[in-house]
């Protein structure tokens, strides 16, 4: 946003110039000459670009290990003009809260403001719920600045009943139409609807009988939920691509593969508002990461007033979503540290790990503590949670499966064997990849293409020696050699017994960690969220994916 009053004209033309993300990014790394901010490229298996962690853009469109090196840009939204000279409406949030011991509820309305009138602006605030027959105004100010803040309290008619909002399963996902009014002299209003929901969430970390370390679990509305579900990527490379279609039918064949919950993960992007409304109304739960994965990232000045402002907006911009249930700083980047993925030498180790505590504690915990204190906010994932804290934020073993969340990948292990999978507090992440259908890579390919060590099926597999331990896992179980047939059948055959190998393999550590939930062993278990890696694709390639991509053109 762009104030343009002194450039206005009565014919206005509006310019963009593109700086190239690849160039802008690889021109901040190198302005950033203090020390290094690793990693600094991808892994050669990814045929990715560098330092992207210098930009504030969708991590992944710079590659990653299941998606393509497509750093987009350009504009996909609309552009506008907005006029106002007294003030003008910016975000209205709506957050429900449960006073325990009154056993009553109240709604806390934040309304924010850009205030270009050259004095305070005195009005009425008129806040109303008709079907739960509420209705108050409310005195209130504005101060003559941009980023004006009315905060008020709502409180309910004890007379009426008041529905919750649950996860899918366990009841009714009920919500009430709220309007907004500020009225100016009796002769200015702005009016804004929004929905607003009663619920509540509490993240339960305390001692285990029979364990060490502390739980890890959900409370909604004062129940213990297991979160079941998968992790979330973006749907496609091309974000304009994503319709609301797009979204509605893998959210709902989530819904309809018994989910309650999924994991928006740290290296994509903040989902558009269709998004989060399709998860209000199914049901599904929201492990919110915010947009920062598997690296370490510089924290200058600049750099930080935009993290900064990311994070207010982003907050104010979905808090009203009950969904939404947990914010987490970023996806492994407490892992990265703990066990030094980038070789760090034990002698600066230290001025890293002040950056990680200035980024994620100091700026973006602050901005949630300010922003949003109706959910529980955890660093990282994996974390140990209260115990990352203790040790300063960055635990020595993240992986410990006496606290937090974990991440466990193992290629080598026979993945339908329970017996090597941790029995964790919570699993955010397990999985092990298969190639789409031939359905799917047939759009994409041409028939030299067809056998499994091919230059296209090595170009499209971005794991380092992933198609090694594809073959690998599959022979454990399946017989792949199969010399009567043609290549293209034993091609066929191929994909399809990767794709049951995967199933198998989620399926096995899935119920494994669904059972795992009532009951202790050797100290471990208590398992309270199976949320397996990943839910959907962006491109047609193998990757971990339960649902294929499905590219459908934009109608022009």
């Amino acid at each position: 946003t762009f104030d343009s009053t002194g450039v206005i004209r009565e014919r206005n033309f509006i310019e963009v110039h593109f700086l190239s993300a690849v160039s802008y990014a690889a021109q901040q790394s190198s302005q950033h000459n203090k020390y290094p901010v690793p990693p600094e490229c991808p892994p050669l298996q990814q045929r990715g670009e560098c330092h992207v962690n210098f930009i504030r853009k969708e991590q992944c469109s710079f590659s990653w290990d299941w998606g393509p090196s497509f750093p987009t840009q350009g504009i996909w939204k609309d552009i506008r003009i907005e006029m106002y000279n007294i003030c003008h409406l910016t975000y209205l949030t709506a957050t429900a809260i449960y006073d325990e011991k009154e056993q009553k509820w109240s709604v806390e309305v934040e309304s924010f403001y850009d205030v270009v009138f050259s004095k305070p602006i005195e009005g009425e605030l008129m806040v109303s719920i008709p079907s739960l027959r509420t209705q108050q105004t409310y005195k209130i100010v504005l101060a003559n600045k941009e980023g004006s803040r009315s905060k008020v309290r709502l409180e309910i008619n004890q007379d009426v009943s008041v529905d919750l909002w649950w996860p899918v399963g366990y009841g009714n996902q009920t919500g009430y139409n709220m309007t907004v009014t500020f009225t100016i002299s009796r002769e200015y209003h702005i009016e804004k609807s929004i929905m607003v929901y009663f619920r509540t969430v509490e993240l339960v970390q305390e001692s285990v009988p029979g364990s060490p370390g502390l739980s890890f679990y959900f409370r909604i509305n004062g129940l213990p939920v297991f979160l079941k579900g998968s992790n979330w990527i973006p749907a496609d490379a091309f974000l304009d691509r994503v319709t609301f279609d797009v979204l509605e039918n893998l959210l709902q064949s989530a819904v309809d593969a018994n989910m309650n919950s999924l994991r928006v993960w740290g290296g994509g992007v903040y989902e558009q508002d269709e998004f989060y409304n399709l998860c209000n109304k199914l049901g599904i739960m929201i492990w919110q990461d915010f947009m920062f994965a598997c690296a370490l990232y510089p924290t200058d000045q600049s750099f930080v007033n935009s993290v900064k402002a990311e994070i207010t907006h982003q907050i104010r911009r979905l808090k009203s979503h009950p969904s939404i249930i947990i914010w987490s700083g970023n996806n492994e980047n407490e892992a990265a540290l703990a066990s030094n993925w980038f070789h760090i030498p034990s002698a600066n180790i230290t001025l890293y790990l002040n950056d990680y505590v200035n980024l994620y504690v100091n700026n973006i915990r602050e901005i949630v503590l300010e922003e949003d204190r109706s959910r529980p906010y955890i660093a990282s994932s994996p974390t140990n949670g209260e115990e990352s804290i203790r040790e300063n934020w960055v635990a020595k073993n993240p992986y410990d499966v006496h606290y937090g969340d974990v991440h466990y990948y193992n290629y080598i292990a026979d993945c339908w064997d329970w017996t090597h999978f941790p029995k964790t507090r919570f699993a955010s992440e397990y999985g092990f990849q298969s190639w789409p259908s031939f359905s799917t890579l047939e759009k994409v390919s041409s028939p030299e293409d067809w056998y499994y060590n091919s230059s296209f099926t090595n170009h499209r597999q971005h794991q380092v020696a992933g198609n090694k331990n594809l073959l690998y896992q599959t022979q454990i179980h399946f017989n792949l050699s199969h010399a009567e047939k043609t290549p293209l059948q034993r091609f066929k055959d191929t994909l399809y017994l990767t794709q049951i190998m995967q199933a198998e393999c989620i399926k096995a550590q899935t119920e494994f960690y669904r059972r795992s939930q009532s009951e202790i062993v050797d100290g471990q278990g208590l398992t309270m969220g199976a949320l397996y890696w990943q839910l959907n694709d962006i491109w047609q390639a193998p990757s971990w994916a339960s649902i294929g991509f499905v590219f459908k053109a934009l109608e022009t």
